[in-house]
């Protein structure tokens, strides 16, 4: 079992796609290999923000950083995508915010398998145990749950207001009735942001995975938003992640937990790129729960309020997504995607992908 890496064009599979959606997804790939603008092809993705309001309190989110005004995904703007729903893959409900607290969550997981889409959502696992039963009733096929550590000390420094041992109680459950439905899905994975006080616990972190019954895990670099986070960074520090990076990766094989982790600094496909090739105003429609429409979660940049538009053609093909597209792989791409930090895209050879103060790294929220 091989490490994964950046994952820029590809999404999981892990069922059969309809003859539509196959079509859609591989004239959306030759679509965005070859830079075209004006597309035919749909979105494969859908990007759903349920909101930007959060149950916990980690030392590391950029919501510390800036003035985070609470803001919920309204379920009316689900009817702009019922013309599309026949070639898209997947809805994906995640975003700045703690997606469970939408107050609707689960009509959202039912309006996904109701069009037959795959449903992702990433989740702190605070609220799993009011979800146990719509994850199996509703066919959710992926699920990331975030711990920043193989234990309860480091987990909940950093995650304040998360409760370690609740949210590995949650787990088990899911994974409890998983086995009991005979149920290959939800495909279950947790991801840790690696920073200085956690990072060391990576091969710890894939015994976890394998003794919960875990398919994968993952881990991205610390994004330094706030200069008291400095000390948990993780650049120049290439030949200690090069250790537990090896270390972890053979404990994988070993134990059978795929592992997903960034480049090492210096080693990044993007060699001297401000970030690796972009595709996700091809591959994404991202809306935020602001109402906002932006290229991806990692972006300040709002290019229209899904307002601007009747319809759902109109809006994938505006002057702003063609002037996007256009601009996002060339010299003159907008200064946030220059300062790219998002986790499959940043170029991690350089520093900036690293650090983001000073920069406006989150949109304004409206």
């Amino acid at each position: 079992m091989s490490v994964i890496r950046a994952k820029t064009l590809d999404l999981k599979q892990i069922r059969p796609l309809s003859k539509k959606r196959q079509d859609n997804s591989s004239l959306n790939e030759h679509e965005a290999i070859n830079g075209i603008t004006n597309l035919k092809s749909y979105p494969r993705r859908l990007v759903l923000e349920m909101t930007s309001a959060c149950n916990i309190n980690c030392k590391m989110c950029g919501r510390n950083a800036v003035d985070f005004k609470p803001t919920v995904f309204n379920p009316e703007w689900l009817e702009i995508f019922e013309p599309i729903t026949e070639y898209v893959e997947e809805v994906t409900l995640l975003g700045w915010g703690e997606p469970t607290l939408h107050p609707q969550f689960s009509d959202f997981l039912k309006w996904g398998d109701e069009h037959g889409l795959r449903k992702f959502f990433c989740t702190n696992g605070t609220r799993l145990d009011m979800l146990l039963d719509d994850i199996f009733k509703y066919n959710v096929e992926l699920l990331t749950v975030s711990l920043d550590g193989a234990d309860a000390k480091t987990n909940n420094n950093i995650r304040c207001g998360a409760d370690f041992d609740k949210i590995i109680c949650n787990i088990t459950n899911i994974v409890e009735k998983k086995k009991s439905l005979n149920s290959e899905f939800p495909y279950l994975s947790i991801v840790m942001t690696m920073m200085e006080s956690n990072y060391r616990q990576m091969p710890e972190y894939v015994k976890l995975a394998a003794k919960l019954g875990i398919q994968e895990i993952k881990g991205v670099y610390l994004t330094v938003f706030e200069k008291k986070m400095l000390d948990e960074m993780m650049y120049n520090k290439t030949s200690e992640i090069k250790k537990v990076f090896d270390e972890t990766i053979q404990l994988g094989e070993e134990l059978g937990i795929q592992v997903k982790l960034p480049y090492i600094q210096g080693e990044d496909i993007a060699g001297e790129q401000f970030h690796k090739n972009c595709y996700v105003g091809w591959r994404d429609f991202f809306l935020g729960s602001d109402g906002y429409v932006r290229s991806c979660m990692s972006t300040s940049k709002k290019l229209f309020n899904v307002a601007d538009y009747t319809s759902f053609d109109d809006m994938w093909n505006s002057k702003e997504y063609i002037d996007f597209r256009s601009k996002v792989n060339s010299y003159n791409m907008d200064i946030p995607c220059k300062n790219c930090y998002q986790a499959s895209y940043a170029n991690w050879n350089r520093e900036s992908s690293f650090i983001q103060i000073g920069n406006e790294f989150a949109p304004e929220w409206q």
